[in-house]
């Protein structure tokens, strides 16, 4: 941002904001507020929110509440964002208060100025297009943040279920290709009976598949939108076919499937579907820890350890001991879970601390949700690609531990 300032006026007073920002006074005076972790809201979450005020634009064009003109620039500003222009005026801290109305006016600002310059304006002028007047029309941030995580957990499910299947059927293969290999079987880990050590790997990606179908069915619920409750979930200042319309819309816009909520003040009140949905993503994160540190115990050694099965070297493993090589994805994998595992006690205490029509902690339940979803997909990925591929069977040691 440019060291030169504009002066913008809200109900506190005059107030300077960087010269070339999108954003303005409200998202200025909560970088004042909340200068607490340098964490800025991750895209995901950004494209959440402009998918509802795209939706919302273009449903009141379509009842006549807002102008076509304005309506479209508001459509061309919030297109703009979602092919990731823009990006560096999201700027709010993701520790904020309000149930997240930080964020909700970053990006009605952004998309107001934005479309003002569209339309022959300048920016921080919110002429013709004002941020809560036009942007956030209908809206209330008490119904935006709680549809913004729905959609934006839906929207990542997506790629974590493309990760997580193609480890299952990784694993899979692997089951198949090692489906000859005697071992000993160990509990308490202690020799126990015989298993072929294609039975641990098809047993791996049996547990994936399960947890895969636990998380579909948790997300199910995330279907279910509160769009159109308002400040609290009555739909006051709401019209009758607007959550109707704006589900219509978001479907459009996100390509999800989604339903109308059946009671918004409920959707409203709880965030308990968002809770379900992190655990669902923790006992995912929990299973798939044990299988890293399965492969880690069996890759134990070469002489001193199990020495089982033979992992792809993917780095040196010491800068003291020449050709030592560790389970270094296995063991980023661990710590990803580890934190997943954090993330969702951080959504579960912020999921209880809602009270009577409202939880205000929802900004940290959208980012740890959603960071967990990323972090997980991306270690996902990597177990797959740089590690489950290329693990090979020692033949020879695992006869010798059996016999």
């Amino acid at each position: 941002m440019t060291s030169a300032t504009r002066s913008e006026k809200d109900p506190l007073g005059p107030l300077d904001v960087p010269a070339d920002a999108y954003y303005g006074v409200q998202t200025q005076r909560a970088l004042q507020n909340f200068p607490i972790s340098g964490l800025k809201p991750l895209r995901e979450f950004v494209r959440a929110v402009i998918w509802i005020k795209k939706a919302a634009a273009l449903t009141h064009k379509q009842t006549g509440r807002l102008d076509a003109r304005l309506a479209d620039a508001i459509v061309a500003a919030a297109d703009e964002v979602l092919a990731g222009a823009h990006d560096a005026h999201f700027v709010v801290d993701v520790y904020q208060a309000g149930a997240g109305t930080s964020h909700n006016m970053n990006c009605n600002e952004v998309l107001a100025n934005r479309a003002n310059e569209l339309l022959g304006g300048k920016r921080g002028e919110y002429k013709p297009v004002h941020p809560n007047d036009h942007v956030n029309m209908a809206q209330s941030t008490n119904d935006v943040i709680p549809t913004a995580i729905r959609l934006g957990g839906l929207d990542l499910l997506q790629p974590l279920d493309r990760a997580f299947g193609a480890l299952r059927d990784a694993l899979a293969a692997k089951g198949r290709e090692f489906d000859d290999v005697l071992k000993s079987g160990r509990t308490h880990l202690q020799d126990a009976m015989p298993i072929r050590l294609g039975q641990e790997f098809a047993a791996y990606a049996g547990t994936i598949e399960r947890n895969l179908a636990r998380v579909r069915q948790s997300a199910d619920y995330l279907r279910d939108l509160g769009i159109g409750g308002s400040a609290v979930g009555t739909g006051v200042n709401v019209e009758p076919e607007y959550p109707a319309l704006m589900h219509t819309y978001l479907e459009q816009v996100t390509g999800l499937d989604l339903r109308v909520g059946a009671d918004r003040i409920q959707l409203m009140q709880s965030m308990g579907d968002a809770a379900a949905f992190s655990a669902a993503i923790k006992v995912l994160a929990l299973d798939l820890s044990k299988i890293a540190s399965d492969l880690r115990l069996m890759v134990s050694g070469p002489r001193t350890g199990l020495d089982e099965i033979v992992l792809p070297a993917v780095q040196p493993g010491s800068s003291i001991m020449p050709g030592k090589i560790n389970p270094s994805v296995a063991e980023m994998v661990n710590q990803v879970c580890f934190q997943v595992v954090g993330n969702d006690a951080c959504v579960a205490a912020a999921a209880e601390h809602g009270q009577l029509e409202l939880n205000v902690m929802m900004p940290v339940i959208a980012h740890n949700l959603m960071f967990s979803m990323i972090i997980l997909t991306n270690a996902a990925t990597a177990l797959t690609e740089r590690c489950v591929v290329g693990i090979e069977a020692n033949r020879a040691q695992c006869e010798y531990w059996l016999e």
